[in-house]
């Protein structure tokens, strides 16, 4: 019950929902949340502690960057959770918004990943893939 608990503790905040919207399309680094919610970098990386402390992100380094992702995007209960945050986001402007922003970036090459692959990070990628 107690991780029951920490998941939707995880899930009560704005900032936090709106970074989990953008983990949905894959890994990304601190910066380029920081960039799509125009949020200094301590305040995005205190909401990003938060998620990992609830289990809803891991985060890997490399070099002086740290990555975030999904947790366990492909077992039952983060895949049933995943899957309907997806649906509920769909439904919200300023979710689609910053899901824009994060596409746009990408393409202009501004951002760390190098692809627009939407809600890629629930097609179940193994935990740890090297960047290119």
């Amino acid at each position: 019950m107690r991780e029951l608990e920490q998941l939707f503790k995880g899930l009560g905040d704005q900032t936090r929902l709106r970074i989990l919207n953008l983990l949905l399309h894959g890994e990304l680094c601190v910066c380029d949340i920081q960039y799509v919610l125009e949020s200094p970098q301590p305040n995005i990386s205190r909401h990003l502690a938060y998620l990992k402390n609830s289990g809803l992100v891991r985060d890997r380094r490399e070099g002086p960057r740290i990555y975030y992702r999904l947790a366990q995007p492909g077992e039952a209960l983060p895949k049933a959770l995943f899957a309907f945050l997806r649906e509920a986001f769909s439904r919200s402007g300023v979710l689609a918004d910053d899901a824009k922003k994060l596409k746009q970036a990408i393409r202009r090459g501004s951002c760390t990943i190098s692809a627009w692959r939407p809600y890629s990070a629930l097609a179940g990628r193994k935990d740890v893939s090297p960047r290119p």
